[in-house]
């Protein structure tokens, strides 16, 4: 395995925001698509693109919310999708190419995190469904807009989270055996890194690079409502009194600085001949030696974040497995 993973010294760190990383740069003229570009991290990327001046298309299930969130944002538009439902998929993708514009940046933002169990309509775990097919299905479908762009850029949102699970490739979706929400999410983190290894392989030629990324530790983005101020707090995410600890060194963030490495990823010019990497704290990560997933117990205390991948999240061979697999699921 040929190891891309390997830091550029980019002068930003863990605490460096989307304002700094967009430094000098114009995005005049550009387009992107953001998926749950209206809340959380999306937002804050969704603010950031447009501020360089960049064209921004947020997809959301609840347009109404969506376009209520993004009032006062220059350049925003908002266009309905559900990455659950195939033809809601097909029918955001199929609107774009309509419109004739090129599409140079799609950012996959769009996640849920540990949920119960939950199955679409096709009998898939809702977060292998949500995380990774339906941006894979809409990153498929929109590949005719990025090949026109001349130089675009596919980054989706992993996770630290990609540790706790590599795919489970006989029982992807729970089926047999006992079903645990954060391997499920880590199976899900997993499967966004190796998608973007095979997405650079096969595009990378055509002119579309390709990044995962995680964005660090920050509350209030609404990727696991489920979740308890207790949970959090069992974490280390919040203190006693119930307010969000931002420690960058400790991977504990704001949310324009967790939307940095987004930007980054989208954005900087040391990435122009560079994809199919992981990212954090806007570099790329260091390849880690770990092969095996890690067990945490969230409620033993605060988690202790490596700062890498694993090798198993980059390995070209289950990358192309994993592609084939998505395309006889979808």
């Amino acid at each position: 395995m040929t190891n891309k993973q390997h830091p550029l010294g980019s002068g930003f760190t863990a605490a460096s925001t989307t304002t700094d990383v967009l430094a000098g740069i114009d995005l005049s003229g550009r387009t992107a698509v953001v998926t749950a570009g209206h809340v959380g991290l999306g937002i804050e990327t969704t603010r950031a693109l447009s501020a360089a001046g960049a064209t921004v298309l947020v997809g959301s299930r609840d347009t109404r919310r969506a376009a209520a969130a993004v009032a006062g944002i220059d350049r925003v538009e908002v266009g309905q999708l559900d990455l659950l439902d195939p033809a809601s998929v097909d029918a955001f993708a199929a609107r774009y190419l309509d419109s004739g514009r090129p599409l140079h940046m799609l950012i996959n933002n769009a996640g849920i995190m540990g949920s119960p169990l939950v199955r679409d309509a096709r009998g898939y775990e809702s977060q292998f469904a949500t995380n990774h097919l339906g941006h894979f299905q809409l990153t498929r479908a929109l590949l005719p807009a990025l090949r026109s762009a001349g130089g675009a850029r596919v980054v989706g949102l992993s996770s630290w989270g990609h540790h706790l699970s590599d795919i489970c490739w006989d029982d992807m979706h729970f089926e047999r055996g006992p079903y645990d929400g954060m391997v499920g999410y880590g199976q899900s983190k997993t499967a966004n890194v190796l998608f973007a290894v095979e997405l650079d392989r096969r595009y990378a030629d055509d002119g579309i690079h390709a990044y995962a990324l995680h964005p660090g530790g920050i509350l209030g983005t609404n990727l696991a409502p489920w979740l308890t101020e207790d949970d959090w707090h069992a974490m280390g995410l919040v203190d006693d009194a119930g307010q969000p600890v931002i420690d960058p060194d400790r991977d504990m963030k704001t949310p324009q600085q967790g939307a940095s490495t987004t930007v980054w990823a989208a954005t900087s010019p040391m990435l122009a001949d560079i994809g199919g990497v992981y990212l954090q704290n806007n570099d790329i990560a260091p390849l880690e030696d770990i092969t095996e997933p890690i067990t945490i117990d969230f409620g033993s205390g605060p988690i202790e974040m490596t700062h890498g991948v694993t090798r198993y999240a980059v390995d070209p061979d289950s990358a192309a497995r994993l592609w084939k697999v998505s395309e006889e699921a979808i």
